[in-house]
């Protein structure tokens, strides 16, 4: 393609003065782009990524980003309701004789903090590749706000923030230099931008780190500073591949905070990650993947439902013994146990049950006092192994 991406996230150097073709040779012409900002004189760097510069305007950081406008009055573009921010259908990639993904169906709605997991070689990356133009399916389609990976790229790169895996960074910058490059890249105008790079660095927490380079921060911080760097233009849509990557526990519990902060502001975040147990706490939906096949969607709940085939209930009461006669034969239940070395009934129930209100409404109705009522669940990491087979392709 004329001006395709490479990689990393940078553009050709023979692109800067032309507004973008992306489309398919068969699609329509992209329409004017009149109220878009130019491209830096400068090549882009090799940390630059996917994101094409977004709609300038006032983007103090922390508002929520507003609706992308309807391009040349099509249909797409346009996301409304309960459409959603990001899908793809029947989305297919091969390469030489392997087949990356076989037809996956994605759903990432409005609003959504959204996991996508799977092993190593499962298809996440090649994704969001696909998901952030850098990479073109061999058929199927994929959306993101409303737009067509197919033929609508550059309206697609002006409404997704973008953090690799891995990315480089000018170790020899300052920070707050650094965020004023992608700024000015972005077409901020430079009378925002002090307002802009303030805003971010207090959103990421490196306000005292600003006269810092780059090269003298933790790997934690570079992580906050890419993420700052994705939200420059104000994205309504964050593609993070593996954001807490590397990090010690207090660096990944300040990006799961800043992560959780934008989906307060209304942003739309998909991440992969391979640390089950924080996506559980922040995620309210997940995807698995493996080996190019979507194996469970939905929100934690409805996938463990899927493989929960029993539901286990601690419950404490005055009269342990006098619960257990209760409770057995009961019709939901399969069996029940008075643990002593805990002064716990332990109650398994048939298949896999929610609700469990109806067991201390039992016991009050006998005259018992109930005191304790814990319903434990499979962990995502049980629900991930139960699901999974552990192959790659």
């Amino acid at each position: 393609m004329g001006d395709e991406l490479r990689e990393d996230g940078a553009r050709p150097e023979e692109a800067p003065e032309e507004p973008a073709e992306e489309s398919a040779p068969e699609g329509p012409a992209a329409p004017e782009e009149g109220a878009a900002p130019e491209e830096p004189a400068a090549d882009p760097s090799p940390e630059e990524t996917a994101e094409a510069p977004g709609p300038s305007g006032d983007v103090p950081a922390l508002d929520i980003a507003p609706e992308t406008a309807d391009s040349g009055g099509e249909a797409d573009g346009v996301v409304e309701g309960d459409e959603p921010m990001v899908r793809t259908v029947n989305l297919r990639k091969e390469y030489s004789g392997v087949t990356a993904l076989k037809g996956i169906d994605l759903r990432v709605d409005r609003g959504d903090l959204f996991g996508f997991i799977g092993p190593n070689g499962a298809g996440k990356t090649t994704t969001i590749k696909i998901l952030t133009t850098l990479l073109e399916p061999t058929s199927g389609d994929a959306y993101v706000g409303g737009y067509s990976v197919w033929d609508r790229k550059d309206e697609i790169r002006g409404i997704i923030g973008y953090m690799p895996d891995s990315f480089g960074v000018y170790r020899d910058m300052k920070v707050t230099e650094y965020l004023h490059f992608f700024a000015a890249a972005y077409g901020v105008p430079a009378a925002e931008r002090d307002g802009l790079v303030q805003g971010l660095l207090e959103l990421t927490d490196l306000t005292y780190k600003k006269d810092a380079l780059i090269d003298t921060l933790s790997r934690g911080m570079q992580q906050r500073l890419g993420l700052a760097r994705t939200l420059v233009h104000d994205p309504e849509v964050l593609i993070l591949d593996e954001p807490a990557s590397g990090l010690d526990p207090r660096a990944r519990i300040e990006i799961r905070e800043i992560l959780m902060e934008l989906k307060r502001m209304g942003k739309t975040i998909l991440l992969s990650s391979h640390i089950l147990s924080e996506l559980a706490e922040i995620c309210n939906k997940i995807a698995i993947i493996e080996r190019g096949a979507m194996v469970a969607q939905g929100t934690i709940d409805e996938i463990m439902a899927q493989v929960e085939d029993r539901s286990l209930v601690m419950l404490g009461v005055d009269k342990p013994m006098q619960a257990v006669t209760l409770l057995k034969g009961h019709e939901q239940v399969e069996g029940v146990d008075y643990i002593e070395t805990e002064n716990l009934v332990r109650v398994d129930l048939w298949g896999h049950e929610p609700d469990v209100s109806w067991l201390p409404a039992m016991m009050i109705e006998h005259g018992l006092k109930v005191d304790y009522l814990n319903r434990e669940q499979l962990t995502l990491e049980e629900v991930f192994m139960k699901l999974t087979k552990g192959l790659v392709q």
